[in-house]
């Protein structure tokens, strides 16, 4: 059966209660993306927002706050003051049950004022450690029992590791079921990553190709030029692997290698997706030590090494930088290395895939070395393919030369592009959790990591074994010689 997915622009009608409405998260990505919403009028009349957070500030305040955060994105001063106009301050205490009640008040009156219909969207733009308690009151004092829907936005990191995931979504599935909870990862709202099942499931020639039998090997590099910058307190407690490998990294895997799914749903990808999650290969300590590395950087022209960032111990064993081997014993990819790096201050700020296929064996070139053919997916800065191939040099010799069929994105097409927040609340408000986290894909994904974790943390490294990569490199040499083993080599570089 066809799936016909509905394209059509349709107003939505919602109440939003963001609780740490006064955050950074809020002022850089929600209250941007809402006002797209607004300019492309899936917001119009009907719908409001309720920042809520401890600071004692006013209405007034907030829409100031609201209007800041978007300055330059229209240049008409109406439209901002019109949207503005529908944002509210609940000064709350998440702890306290009768400030859900005060919350209440006002959510049933602006649901009466903009005829919301009962919708409610929850955005948790908070520490994890209140998911559970907003949770249990959203559904004790009443909020979440209306005759619309009730949606939870959840922000990472959920959880530590596999238990600490585990009892947080036991929490809040005791008042929310999975179909209303969307784990949101922004990179799920990236559009060259949502690009990933277009290539692969509308193109036959590419789709015939996609398999053990023809790719050599998969890379995914997500490098970072910055540090920690101000994350300092909660990057030294995470770290690399948990920070970027659990959660994006994977979610790209999962989407370059998993099976067909039977179509275009959030049900049928999220099996394939989660098949996919359960034939990742969990490594032994052994297999830990020989497919996995990590780096952290040290000190680069006029930037400091880890170890002299704010907040950070000056003997941190904390790893910015993560490469790895991943194996996925699935019916179309068993036996494809997949090569995955992340890091901070590397050379540049790029997420790239790269999809290199065998060399053809019958070639009738005899000795003469053929480029590799590389299908690169950018992701970031410049979103684009290209395909590399090997056609004839210009002349009278029979020889090869590698060229490269590209295609980017125009500035105007760029422009046009949703932000990656912008289209994920889309999908919230839509009920379409097709790019969102399920917790199957979280138990397995967890499941995976902790056994690179513990590996590491029992195995140890002397204080001086970092750092082991300089500001502005694309890491430690131990990254290259991963690929180097397997006759590899990084594409990106």
């Amino acid at each position: 059966m066809k799936v016909v997915l509905n394209l059509v622009k349709k107003e939505k009608k919602a109440l939003f209660v963001i609780f740490g409405g006064t955050g950074d998260l809020a002022q850089r990505k929600l209250y941007p993306a809402l006002f797209n919403l607004y300019k492309r009028g899936y917001l119009k009349k009907h719908f409001a927002v309720i920042g809520t957070a401890r600071r004692p500030w006013t209405n007034d305040y907030y829409r100031d706050v609201v209007k800041s955060s978007i300055d330059g994105m229209v240049d008409s001063q109406t439209k901002i003051n019109e949207f503005a106009s529908h944002f509210y301050y609940q000064s709350h205490n998440v702890n306290d049950v009768e400030h859900y009640e005060t919350l209440k008040a006002l959510a049933d009156k602006l649901d009466a004022k903009y005829e919301l219909a009962g919708n409610r969207l929850y955005y948790l733009a908070m520490s994890p450690r209140f998911f559970g308690t907003i949770s249990k009151y959203l559904k004790s004092e009443g909020l979440a029992d209306t005759d619309g829907y009730n949606r939870v936005i959840i922000e990472k990191p959920f959880g530590r590791d596999y238990q600490s995931a585990k009892e947080l979504d036991d929490e809040i599935s005791k008042y929310f079921s999975e179909e209303d909870v969307f784990r949101i990862d922004h990179y799920l709202g990236k559009e060259m990553i949502q690009n990933i099942m277009a290539l692969r499931f509308s193109n036959s020639i590419l789709s015939a190709i996609w398999n053990n039998k023809m790719i050599s090997n998969i890379q995914v590099t997500l490098s970072e030029s910055l540090g920690v910058e101000e994350r300092g307190g909660y990057y030294d407690t995470a770290g690399a692997l948990r920070d970027m490998v659990q959660n994006h990294i994977l979610q790209i895997v999962a989407l370059l290698v998993m099976d067909r799914p039977a179509s275009y749903c959030a049900k049928d990808v999220r099996q394939k997706k989660v098949e996919t999650f359960k034939a990742l290969k969990v490594y032994s300590p052994e297999e830990v030590k020989a497919n996995f590395v990590r780096g952290q950087y040290g000190e680069g022209k006029d930037m400091p090494a880890y170890r002299e960032e704010n907040l950070i111990e000056p003997d941190s064993m904390t790893e910015t930088f993560v490469a790895g081997k991943l194996e996925v014993n699935n019916k179309e990819m068993a036996g494809v290395p997949i090569y995955i790096r992340t890091g901070k201050r590397m050379a540049t700020k790029a997420t790239r895939i790269d999809i290199v296929f065998k060399q053809d064996k019958g070639s009738i070139y005899g000795e003469q070395a053929l480029a590799d053919n590389i299908l690169t997916i950018n992701v970031e800065p410049d979103p684009g393919i290209a395909l590399s191939l090997n056609t004839k040099k210009i002349g009278q010799e029979y020889a090869t030369k590698k060229t490269e069929l590209k295609n980017s994105l125009t500035k105007e097409q760029a422009a046009r592009v949703p932000e990656a927040y912008e289209s994920l609340i889309l999908n919230v408000l839509q009920g379409n959790s097709v790019n969102f986290t399920h917790w199957d894909e979280l138990k397995y994904s967890w499941k995976f990591l902790d056994a690179i974790r513990k590996a590491w943390d029992e195995e140890g490294l002397p204080v001086d074994y970092f750092p082991n990569y300089s500001c502005g490199t694309m890491g430690p040499q131990i990254s290259d010689e991963l690929l180097a083993k397997d006759g590899n080599y990084w594409i990106f570089n």
